[in-house]
Order: structure tokens, then sequence, then C-alpha cells
């Protein structure tokens, strides 16, 4: 008897498999007392840090010290009500961490050698992904709550490029998701957050490729050892099955 991936054990407690992947993990885990085991005791961890102890009372006065920091253009026109007022204040929070986190024009100019540098860190560090799989319906929903958009992940082996996983990594001044794909025995880090100015283009560093292109709302930047006219494909064949 195989035993999944533990990461395939977590997916499943946070509900985040397709229903043929969860039925396949709850038939393992009724069979495998290890499996059962391990299982039972992450669900009792997650119990434990979703208690009432651990939870972070905010101090008396966050609120009115809030309201006091904020530009004039940003208070509020009147006193939030008390249940009202922290849904507000966690929205404004929340749209200014994501407007001053979003890379500008200015600093996408420098871009390159910075996702070059990442994915050449990625092969040396050992750390080419958190999660190791080419189930696309387990890499996508691995992302959520750990980014503020939601990346398409399409497996392209049909087309020579098949998914590796995924991992998190960090450019332009903000946490981004790098998908990661092989090209025989090349690596493509795929990095993606959502569009700003920079304008779409292809360069070299270092003697690696890196190409920008947009689709919707998201910049994709593709980053690989492997020759330009391969990207090429690797692009058409993302954009063919987004």
């Amino acid at each position: 008897m195989t035993c999944p991936d533990p990461i395939m054990l977590h997916a499943w407690l946070d509900g985040e498999l397709d229903a043929a992947n969860a039925a396949t993990v709850e038939a393992h885990i009724e069979k495998c007392p290890d499996c059962s085991g391990t299982a039972e005791r992450m669900s009792a961890l997650r119990e434990t840090i979703a208690g009432p102890a651990l939870r972070y009372a905010p101090p008396t006065g966050l609120r009115e010290r809030i309201d006091h920091d904020l530009p004039d253009r940003q208070r509020p026109a009147r006193q939030w009500p008390q249940r009202a007022g922290w849904a507000a204040g966690g929205a404004i929070a929340a749209s200014l961490a994501l407007v001053l986190a979003t890379p500008r024009p200015s600093e996408t100019a420098n871009v390159g050698p910075q996702l070059v540098a990442s994915h050449v860190r990625s092969l040396l560090a050992d750390h080419l992904v958190d999660i190791r799989t080419s189930d696309r319906h387990v890499v996508k929903p691995w992302f959520n709550g750990k980014i503020d958009f939601s990346p398409p992940t399409p497996d392209l082996a049909a087309d020579g490029f098949p998914l590796v996983g995924g991992r998190l990594d960090y450019v332009g001044g903000r946490v981004v998701p790098a998908i990661v794909y092989r090209r025989r025995l090349h690596t493509i880090n795929l990095f993606v957050w959502p569009a700003n100015g920079a304008a779409p283009a292809t360069m070299s560093v270092d003697g690696y490729t890196v190409l920008h292109w947009r689709q919707g709302d998201l910049d994709y930047w593709a980053v690989s050892d492997v020759a330009a006219d391969d990207l090429a494909q690797f692009r058409a064949a993302f954009e063919r099955a987004r």
C-alpha cells in the first residue's frame, strides 16, 4: 500500500481536493493505520490552533489609534458602529496593503534580474517547490489564503511542459506564486501577479531567458535556461489551457 504525500493529507483536511482525490485519500485512510493516526494528529492540531485560547485580543484603543493615524481622506465620515467598524477598518487596511504591495512600473524596471536570481536560488537551495505534484487540482487550491489572487495552474504535459508543483517566492516587494514546469531536463519558473504598467517584453539575463506577457488581469513572467523558442511555445500552450 502506497501512502499519499503528507501534503495530500493537509489538502484533504483543508477541503482543497477535488471529489476524486478526496475519495481516494479517504479510502486510503480507512485502511492505513499510520495515515489514519497522522490525519487524527493533524486534525487535533488544527482544532488547537483554531481554539479561543490562541486567539489574539486587540488592545483597548487600537481602533482609535488607527483612526488617528489614517490620512484625513481615508477616515470615515461618521463614527463606525462597534461591530461594523472593525470590518470597515480591516477592509481599508487590506486595500492599503494591496496597493502598497503591488509592484509599480518603476519598481519592475529591474524585475528581470530579480526573477533570474529567484530562479537560480530555487535550484541551488533545493527549494524548487513547496507542494510537489502534477495535479493542478491540488496546486491551485494550495495557494488559497496565501496570496490575494488565484493563479491558473494548468498541466501542460501534453504540450511537453509537465507541471511539477508550486511554491511561494518574494519578488518586487511582495509575495508571489511560482508555478514550476519542466521542459525535458530544464526547469521553467512561472511567476504571476496582478497586472501593472510594465510593458510585456522578452529579455536575456546572465544566460537565462525571461518572457513576460499579460493575460486578463494578471502578469506572467517565465524564466528558464531553455531556448527562447521553447518559452514562446510554453506561453502559447499556457494561454490555450488557461
